[in-house]
């Protein structure tokens, strides 16, 4: 009889089948197999907490497929991801199957190799009933305070809202910080940068105003900046000092989950959601001409930067070999990973250093060739050299008045050679200031640049910003960050402009009214410390069923008052201001929240009673009727556009409109890109303009495009 694996995914069974040979049978859960109800709390609030597991709705046929492999097999071993979440699918799958939780039945491993699923096979253990019970309680609280309090919101706010425990302190994150723009006060100041030429030198180098008698000063107004102008503007320019010094740049360390989400959005442009998702295709296996199914970098929810011994070895010699010895430091470098991490796993690294991304570029989407580049270039780059610098400073003075300067040239790339970290802050470009300069010269005045600014209000978050910021303070767990940011944009209460993130008015006032009634569930503190509590659950300091005690307590407390203090209220929400006016009466249309959703609506009311849905609209215009086209989602979130007057004109297409005029008849052009196929079409149907565009590189494997 042959030996039962059950994982979660298809492709992860196809690439650990590879690995494991034909005494084998690898089978998938597709994901959880059994949950709390979807149509009731599902959980025992008066028995202390227990829950209501019961199979999922739709799951039927995979779980009696798996309940027929587990009965003809000799030995059945649950191989789930590594974490709490899997550790939870493997006890659901062995309460579900009959396997004797006592039973040596779980195995795990970091990536999917060989040699790791050989070992993970030789070395099963008991499922680890700790990791259980901390994912166990924090599904029943979320349930807790999403069941619970949703329907108060329902009543108080609008229908069909939700609330999340984690979800609504991110909420509040980001409309703290859309009041700090609001309430921010700009305040002026000067600076005055003078461009100097060494004598000799073929460019002139730029010097900033610093101050005097070597205290630094601010400028705050146009006319003292105006007065050190005219008062330097015919007076010599001395060296006063020159410092030469060289400067090493360590590299970053390698990823964890958050880092490569951030890094991701920055350099890819690549959402959270779409991050993980194109992660998770890498972990699982990808289809490798003449390798099969592969498994190409290790587990992606980490917050450990920690390397195997292994892996260090490997990429060592991939750096002697690739870069020469120089670039190879004596000893491997190693990350202090922060504190309160777990540590269970190692950091995001290629399973295969000498994978490299050009030799895959053939057998990768885009988007998997973009995040495994970055993935793997960061993971070499972590155990290279050091990038070294030569830096020049100088102190300059004229008229009493003192002047800075400093600027570096590199000495030696390092790690640089193959990787530059990128921040949300743009670094400012260093002068090429002459590395002769000697104390006593006199350097020409070339101009001088008085200029005013005003500082500036904190940045909106993006989703790189907010990853950090959730991390830093504590709130949620590598593999809730992506979720957590998608569901409060799903629900509404946060959009996203131009790549920033931007409370709704509906966010706003459900976040008003949680900070009013229920105060621990948006507190930032409280809900990190929580995390700390399902920690110590996972360490087995702590029960599960206490700590849901402890918290439901006086949630339920708080949600008994707020329903009496509100008994005959209701929150009001925001109209949005809008640039279109009412067709009926000229007055301005603004943006009202409904049952179903946000909609326009004439501020003439009750006098005028007009209401328009709430458009997306996009570039270009129909080609049937000259409408404009609307950019909507069908309900499986895929994009489609249509005419704004609907079934009225009937033009509807997946392709997306371009800025560009058809050159035949002067429609739009739409560009048409599905499976392998695209191009550029003018839709107009009496027109048959067309534009071939270059297909993607061929690959073998395609089944991962879609998300």
């Amino acid at each position: 009889m042959a030996n039962l694996v059950i994982v979660e995914s298809p492709a992860k069974a196809k690439t650990i089948a590879k690995y494991l040979g034909s005494n084998y049978k690898v089978k998938a859960s597709m994901g959880h197999i059994r949950d709390l109800p979807r149509k009731k709390l599902g959980v025992d609030t008066a028995n202390n907490f227990e829950p209501q597991y019961i199979p999922i709705e739709g799951k039927d046929d995979v779980i009696n497929d798996l309940l027929k492999a587990a009965k003809g097999s000799e030995k059945v071993y649950l191989a789930t991801d590594p974490d709490r979440e899997g550790e939870a699918i493997s006890w659901h799958l062995a309460k579900l199957l009959g396997l004797d939780e006592q039973d040596a039945n779980r195995i795990t491993f970091n990536e999917i190799t060989k040699r790791a699923v050989s070992e993970g096979i030789e070395n099963p253990r008991q499922i680890d009933l700790n990791l259980v019970d901390a994912q166990q309680a924090r599904r029943i609280l979320d349930r807790l305070v999403g069941y619970q309090l949703s329907p108060f919101l329902w009543k108080k706010v609008r229908r069909g809202l939700s609330a999340g425990r984690v979800q609504s302190v991110v909420t509040r994150m980001i409309v703290d910080r859309e009041r700090e723009i609001r309430a921010f006060k700009p305040k002026e100041y000067w600076s005055i940068d003078v461009f100097l030429q060494k004598n000799g030198a073929k460019k002139p180098f730029t010097a900033k105003y610093y101050g005097t008698e070597g205290k630094k000063a601010e400028l705050s107004n146009e006319e003292e900046t105006q007065a050190i102008c005219r008062a330097v503007q015919n007076a010599p320019f001395t060296v006063k000092s020159v410092k030469l010094s060289e400067r090493k740049r360590n590299p970053p360390p390698p990823f964890i989950t958050s880092t490569l989400q951030q890094d991701a959005s920055r350099r890819l442009g690549m959402q959270s959601k779409r991050t993980m998702a194109v992660a998770q295709q890498l972990y699982e296996g990808i289809e490798l001409e003449g390798r099969g199914m592969t498994g190409l970098i290790t587990y992606m929810r980490t917050d450990s930067v920690r390397l195997s011994d292994d892996a260090l070895n490997a990429v060592r010699g991939y750096i002697k070999d690739s870069f020469g010895t120089e670039y190879c430091p004596r000893t491997a470098r190693v990350f202090k990973t922060r504190g309160g991490a777990q540590d269970a796993h190692e950091a995001i690294r290629p399973s295969d250093v000498t994978l490299t991304p050009d030799l895959l570029k053939n057998d990768l989407s885009r988007d998997q060739l973009r995040l495994y580049r970055l993935i793997w270039e960061r993971f070499v780059a972590c155990q290279m050299a050091a990038a070294t610098y030569h830096v020049v400073s100088a102190e300059i003075e004229s008229a009493g008045y003192e002047f800075r300067a400093s600027g570096q040239t590199v000495k030696f790339k390092g790690y640089t050679a193959l990787y530059v970290e990128k921040t949300d802050e743009e670094e400012p470009e260093n002068s090429p200031v002459p590395a002769d300069l000697a104390m006593g010269e006199e350097l020409k005045l070339e101009s001088i640049k008085p200029e005013q600014h005003f500082t500036q209000p904190p940045p909106r978050y993006n989703e790189a910003s907010l990853v950090k910021a959730m991390e830093e303070k504590g709130i949620g767990r590598p593999s809730t960050y992506a979720p957590t940011i998608s569901t409060i944009i799903d629900r509404d209460y946060v959009s996203r402009e131009e790549k920033q993130l931007k409370p709704t008015p509906l966010g706003e006032a459900v976040t008003d009214l949680m900070i009013d009634k229920f105060t621990d569930i948006v507190d930032i503190k409280f809900t990190a410390g929580m995390e700390d509590h399902l920690d110590r659950v996972e360490s087995g300091e702590e029960h599960w069923k206490e700590v849901l005690a402890n918290f439901y307590r006086d949630f339920d407390d708080e949600l008994k008052k707020a329903e009496e203090d509100m008994k005959e209220k209701r929150v009001k929400i925001a109209e949005e201001p809008t640039d279109e006016v009412c067709e009926n009466c000229g007055k301005p249309m603004v943006i009202k929240y409904g049952r179903f959703g946000r909609f326009m609506a004439c501020t003439g009311y009750p006098d005028c009673k007009t209401t328009k849905p709430l458009l997306d609209y996009t570039v270009g215009a129909c080609p049937i009727c000259g409408g404009r086209i609307v950019h909507r989602k069908s309900k499986k979130g895929v994009v489609y556009y249509n005419c704004e007057k609907g079934t009225k004109c009937g033009f509807i297409t997946w392709d997306k409109p371009l800025e560009r005029n058809c050159p035949k008849c002067g429609k739009t052009l739409f560009q048409h890109s599905f499976r392998g196929e695209r191009g550029i079409n003018c839709l107009n149907p009496e027109c048959d303009y067309k534009e071939e565009l270059a297909a993607p590189k061929a690959r073998k494997s395609k089944k991962n495009d879609a998300e």
